[in-house]
This record gives structure tokens, sequence and C-alpha cells, in this order.
């Protein structure tokens, strides 16, 4: 993962639960749409072998990482299929020093100011607030109060209407799932509709510089 890249479009897509026969038309949606992006998160059937899949689809066009790792083993198997980023739900040590020591970029979750604290001392490139729809950007605000310094991802409940309000308050990126790549639309095929809602999405973007 090319940080520099990242920090440019700071917008990470979840995957999570597809089908492997929805790869390719995803790929190409996801490439046309200008996400730069992706993950494939841990807990869907044959992970492995979709991010190994999408990292060959994708080629250099999208970064693609591994969601929802919860253990060593589940960090093994994502770098070797290819994982270039590591996200988790919570703060996990050996999952983030492991990361941290390899240089690999790893987005822990957290919610309270302690346990952003934690993450963040533990080498984390940005910390996961998780799930941020129920405190919405003025958690974001009164966190970066006294946690100036700690780059904040926001994940959960991240729209159109809000994207613009999580980096207003200061939100270093958010990321987005079920909300773009709705299961209906996965099932029937209607990939133009998650292409027209990332570029949405993307119109709303506005971080501080």
């Amino acid at each position: 993962m090319n940080l520099n890249e990242f920090k440019n479009l700071p917008i990470v897509g979840i995957l999570r639960g597809i089908k492997e026969d929805a790869l390719e038309p995803l790929a190409q949606t996801i490439i046309s749409s200008g996400l730069k992006t992706i993950e494939i998160t841990m807990n869907t059937p044959n992970a492995s072998k979709l991010i190994n899949a999408m990292v060959k689809l994708t080629g250099e066009r999208v970064t693609i990482g591994a969601g929802t790792v919860l253990s060593m083993t589940s960090l093994k198997q994502a770098i070797n299929a290819g994982a270039t980023f590591i996200v988790m739900p919570t703060f996990i040590p050996e999952v983030v020093g492991y990361c941290v020591k390899k240089k690999i970029p790893v987005f822990p979750g957290a919610l309270t100011p302690q346990e952003i604290y934690n993450a963040w001392g533990a080498g984390a490139t940005m910390v996961k607030v998780f799930p941020a729809k129920f405190f919405g950007p003025a958690y974001f605000r009164e966190i970066k109060g006294p946690f100036d310094d700690i780059q904040l991802l926001a994940c959960g409940g991240v729209t159109n209407e809000n994207i613009g309000s999580f980096f207003d308050a200061g939100a270093s990126a958010v990321a987005f799932g079920a909300s773009i790549f709705k299961k209906g639309w996965l099932k029937n095929q209607e990939f133009f509709k998650i292409g027209l809602s990332i570029k949405s999405l993307f119109s709303a973007f506005s971080p501080i510089s």
C-alpha cells in the first residue's frame, strides 16, 4: 500500500460475503469508478482465494487489503494471498505488532479514547473508529481535541450526506461497505448502480487540506 497515494483519495471500499463469480465485474466496476483502495474481509468464505484473484484482476490499479483480521493465522493467510494492508474491527496487539515490524500498513479498530490511544501507541497507521455512525462526526471532533496527532478512519455509516462532515471533524479517511456494495445489487448483478454510487460518494468528498 502506497500511503501517499491513499492520502490523495482516502476512501476504502469493504467487500464482505462476495461470491467468486462477482469478482471480475466488480473489479471492472471499481476500476471504472475510480476507487483505488479495497479490502476483502477474512470472514468471507474463501477470502484468501478472493484476495489473490482480485489482486490479479486489478493489478496496480487498485490496492487490495484484508479486513476483519482477528488472528495471526488470518493475518498470514491474507498476506500470503497478496493483501498489502490490514484492517480489523478491534485492537489485537500481536497482529498490529507484526504489521509494524514488517512495515505493513495496519488499521486496528477502536472506539473509546483509551482504545484509540492504545492502538495508535502500538504503531497503527490509522485507527479505525468503529462503529462511527452511532457517534457521528461530532465524536471525531471531540477526539481530535486532545489527540490532534492521531490519524482516524471513520467506518460504519459513512454516506454522501455525512462524508464531508467526517472529514471536516478530523477524520483522515473513511470506509464504506454494504451501503454501496448492496447484497441486492450484487445478487442481481447491478454493478452499474454500484459504480454510480461510488462516484456519487466521491462527489461529496471534501477533506480539509
